[in-house]
């Protein structure tokens, strides 16, 4: 069995993962990362200034999107990428294989600047340098609608950014597709925790591989019963994989 739970990186989403987590009982968890991020997200927690140090050797457009994810996750009280250390600490405390499933960071920025035209790459240089001057009433409202239709909102990005949904979103939903796809020779009831708006297209992958997976969106994760359990944060040794 494979289940799918879409996540958004500015919401506040631990104790909803944990109480799925705790009833399905996986043997295996897979994150929308890479090996580079992976450690990248480890180091973030333990040492923040050799962090900011490292992230500066990222490339531009990537450096745009995180820092685009600070700001919003801050004006809801959380930390960019809190869903995926939920998801790696409690495969550490739960001794369970912890298995990254995206494509390299680097090489797919890359191709993309490659592959983008140059009125592509200014409007989406215009619109990060214009997001940083959104009222936070006007964010709170975008942020409601793309909740509540990620799907449509993917439509107006493949509308406006061609390139980037395509590499983006389309290329890395057909690897992380075919991840999921091996790995279920080994386990048998694995967890893949993402972004909300993966869940579409990899869903369709799946399910033209004949699998049917479990799904849960972003919007049934924020309604799902909060537990009063503390999260898990024990350092234990964990099987990571990386594909």
């Amino acid at each position: 069995m494979i289940t799918l739970i879409g996540t958004g990186h500015v919401f506040k989403l631990s104790n909803q993962l944990l109480n799925i987590f705790d009833k399905i009982n996986p043997n295996a968890l897979c994150v929308e990362l890479d090996s580079q991020r992976y450690q990248a997200l480890l180091l973030k927690q333990t040492d923040p200034e050799k962090y900011k140090e490292s992230a500066k050797k990222l490339p531009y457009f990537y450096r745009i999107l995180s820092q685009f994810q600070e700001n919003m996750a801050e004006r809801y009280g959380v930390k960019p990428g809190d869903e995926m250390m939920t998801t790696i600490n409690y495969a550490h405390a739960h001794q369970i294989p912890l298995v990254c499933i995206d494509m390299h960071a680097q090489s797919m920025f890359s191709t993309m600047l490659k592959t983008m035209p140059i009125t592509e790459k200014m409007k989406f240089f215009l619109s990060g340098l214009g997001s940083i001057f959104v009222r936070k009433d006007n964010i709170d409202q975008q942020v409601k609608n793309i909740t509540n239709d990620v799907d449509s909102y993917l439509s107006i990005i493949g509308d406006k950014f061609p390139t980037i949904k395509k590499i983006l979103i389309d290329e890395r939903n057909k690897y992380m597709a075919q991840n999921i796809i091996k790995l279920q020779d080994t386990y048998e009831h694995i967890i893949a925790v993402m972004g909300d708006g993966h869940i579409p297209g990899i869903k369709t992958i799946l399910k033209e591989n004949n699998i049917d997976p479990e799904i849960i969106r972003l919007k049934e994760l924020q309604k799902y019963k909060i537990n009063d359990s503390d999260q898990a944060t024990a350092s234990f040794h964990v099987e990571y994989q990386q594909f």
